[in-house]
């Protein structure tokens, strides 16, 4: 794209705004500019971050880090770069294990991993798909490791991005440079680049 869809609004235009981004300083260290382009209609950044605030609680088992890698997963598969920058920037911010995250590709087999993380990570490719992959097997193995409590976190951390992917991926966001270094930093060297989300 040769420029977002929509431009974000000014961080600084109104006072709504500026309490807005506070939420994000603790997340990420900044405000994306996605929140600023639903900031135009600010009824449905308030209901946004009212859900992220939902998904993202720490229940349990069900960690802050563990939900970044499962939006991480979520948006690989439905190839939003913008997002895929943002979630590997947010497991870092909340403690995901090095070793995790240089190895996220390999979470099938690599040592680091647990069966319950691998199922988890295999469901959340699955209901990102399009079609959706998600069959009786994938869930009796869900069912195994997780409660239907954590079933639903789980679940509402792919659904959250799910949204997010469509949204940023469609407007063309521009990626922030914060999350740029780290998209580069852990993500690289599986091919991981900008694409549509830089702009000169």
């Amino acid at each position: 794209m040769k420029r977002p869809l929509v431009y974000p609004l000014d961080p600084n235009s109104n006072n709504e705004a500026r309490e807005m981004a506070e939420f994000y300083q603790e997340t990420l260290g900044f405000t994306p500019n996605s929140l600023f382009t639903m900031m135009r209609r600010p009824r449905i950044a308030h209901a946004f971050v009212e859900l992220n605030q939902a998904v993202m609680e720490n229940k349990g088992r069900v960690t802050s880090s563990l939900k970044r890698l499962i939006g991480y997963m979520a948006s690989m598969t439905s190839g939003c770069r913008y997002c895929e920058a943002h979630t590997i920037r947010a497991a870092v911010r909340y403690g995901s294990e090095e070793d995790k995250l240089q190895n996220i590709w390999e979470y099938k087999t690599y040592p680091a991993f647990t069966e319950a993380e691998r199922v988890c990570f295999d469901f959340a490719i699955a209901a990102a798909s399009i079609p959706n992959a998600v069959d009786d097997e994938l869930a009796e193995r869900m069912r195994e490791h997780w409660d239907e409590g954590e079933i639903v976190e789980i679940l509402g951390v792919v659904a959250l991005f799910g949204y997010l992917n469509r949204w940023n991926d469609s407007m063309g966001t521009k990626l922030e440079d914060p999350a740029a270094d780290d998209g580069t930093q852990y993500l690289g060297k599986k091919g991981w680049s900008r694409g549509k989300h830089k702009y000169d």
